[in-house]
């Protein structure tokens, strides 16, 4: 990542990289850069610390299952683990980027497969691992009693426009930008 043989500060390249393709600075990006690095010595994040880390978010609830498909979304060259630019590019995505943007990015981890589209079978068992995450006292909170299989059908209708079975990622980012509700119950981690 950085000069050979040296963690401690970050390539030019890559602060480059990341100041046009975040929204921070050299700074900000060499905040972050250190406390990653204090955190994962060799540079690379596991499926393992990513979720003890995303957990905390979420005490009352099982985020394991939603932790692997955040997981995923964030190894973008799906290497097995989340380098410190994969790390910064989705943390800005999704704590600053736009709306679209950050329905793109879900989309991404809603499309299970990566073949382009979502399925119903994707969508429950997205929307399943939402509400193993939220927890008890959290699932009141949706004012629904739905299951999470009804859930995700009635979600899986609304945004499947032309009913062919695939919602696209055109459909799921229109669907949600004029749905508030949609976009909270299938976005936690950014509400």
């Amino acid at each position: 990542m950085g000069a050979k043989g040296s963690k401690e500060r970050l390539s030019k390249q890559d602060i480059e990289f990341l100041k046009v393709n975040t929204r921070y600075d050299e700074s900000t990006i060499n905040e972050w850069y250190k406390g990653f690095m204090a955190d994962c010595p060799d540079g690379k994040l596991t499926p393992t610390s990513f979720m003890q880390i995303y957990s905390k978010c979420f005490p009352t609830g099982n985020a394991n299952e939603f932790c692997d498909h955040v997981f995923r979304t964030f190894d973008s060259d799906k290497n097995g683990f989340i380098d410190f630019k994969e790390f910064l590019l989705a943390i800005d995505v999704t704590s600053s980027g736009s709306p679209e943007e950050k329905l793109n990015w879900a989309f991404s981890m809603y499309d299970v497969d990566g073949n382009g589209w979502i399925d119903l079978p994707e969508m429950t068992k997205i929307v399943k691992s939402i509400y193993n995450m939220m927890g008890p006292h959290q699932k009141m909170a949706l004012d629904t009693y739905e299951s999470p299989e009804a859930r995700a059908e009635g979600i899986f209708r609304r945004m499947d426009i032309n009913s062919d079975g695939r919602v696209t990622r055109q459909e799921f980012v229109r669907c949600c930008l004029d749905d508030q509700k949609l976009i909270e119950l299938l976005t936690p981690h950014s509400t």
